[in-house]
């Protein structure tokens, strides 16, 4: 059973000296592949050298987050980073990228003008490299749609992820007519999430792929309340080797197998990044030759 976690920062300090091992935990309960998103120029050799080190593969990206914080020629040096790198089979995609309109900060002006005019600079990057998209979206998914279909232009067709999506199912049903596929993390475990795993359950299986997001938005089993911090409980670490479990629930919401479900996300994130494809296909390889060569 195959399992890609489609949106993971394992560069993020939070794993500090842990992350080898949090690696090779998901890679022995079926994690083949991460996809590591950067967040801003900052840590483009981070994300980069973590998606060699580790056999991963990675996009380079500045998030809406990130834009306040950015220096005047970011976009140029995101630009610069993407032509080196073009031809790296492990750069899979722009991203993280997108508009953010629930930090209230960046609501406000400049920053709302200034994430909006990073937003499609790096969509236009990513139609000129021909690479596809990870997509950042918080209360802004009607804006986010009118960019994609003003940057591609008429009957224009993107591929790449919706990471972590939480919009109406209209809305979902117009990201997967222009060709994306959605993300879903553990957000979905947890029961109060109704509009979440209503969305998980009725929306098209090929349309949907995993991902943890982490170290952020860990599963409900691992999730600790601030009460429970005060007392002593420590907070889990959300790390690629939830991907399966979290398949498992979601499998348990859609009624079919965990194969069914771990095919089908597996196949559609392939779909998302074309890269991936020799990258698994080299990572099964691989696995296949150390179990032959481990078998007396």
């Amino acid at each position: 059973m195959r399992w890609i976690d489609t949106h993971c920062h394992l560069d993020a300090p939070e794993f500090g000296t842990t992350i080898q091992a949090q690696r090779a935990l998901a890679a022995s309960n079926g994690v083949v592949h991460c996809v590591i998103p950067a967040i801003a120029v900052d840590n483009f050799a981070a994300v980069r050298a973590m998606a060699h080190q580790s056999g991963d593969s990675y996009c380079l990206g500045i998030t809406p987050m990130n834009v306040p914080y950015a220096s005047v020629d970011a976009l140029s040096c995101l630009t610069a980073a993407v032509k080196q790198y073009h031809a790296d089979p492990r750069l899979v995609a722009i991203g993280e990228i997108g508009l953010d309109y629930f930090v209230p900060e960046l609501c406000k002006s400049p920053w709302r003008e200034r994430q909006h005019d990073f937003f499609y600079a790096q969509l236009k990057l990513a139609r000129a490299y021909d690479l596809p998209v990870v997509v950042h979206s918080r209360r802004s998914v009607d804006q986010i749609l009118k960019a994609l279909r003003q940057v591609a232009g008429p009957g224009g067709q993107w591929h790449g992820v919706v990471h972590a999506f939480n919009g109406s199912f209209q809305q979902a049903l117009a990201f997967i007519q222009l060709g994306f596929k959605l993300g879903f993390g553990g957000a979905l475990t947890y029961e109060r999430a109704r509009h979440l795993r209503s969305l998980a359950t009725g929306l098209p299986l090929e349309a949907i792929v995993l991902e943890t997001d982490s170290p952020d938005m860990p599963p409900r089993w691992l999730y600790k309340s601030a009460e429970q911090r005060a007392t002593g409980e420590p907070q889990g670490i959300n790390s690629p080797a939830e991907v399966p479990r979290i398949g498992a629930e979601l499998a348990q919401l859609r009624g079919i197998s965990l194969q069914a479900l771990a095919d089908a996300t597996t196949r559609n994130a392939l779909q998302a990044f074309a890269r991936l494809r020799a990258l698994v296909a080299d990572t099964t390889a691989s696995d296949a030759m150390q179990e032959e060569k481990d078998t007396p």
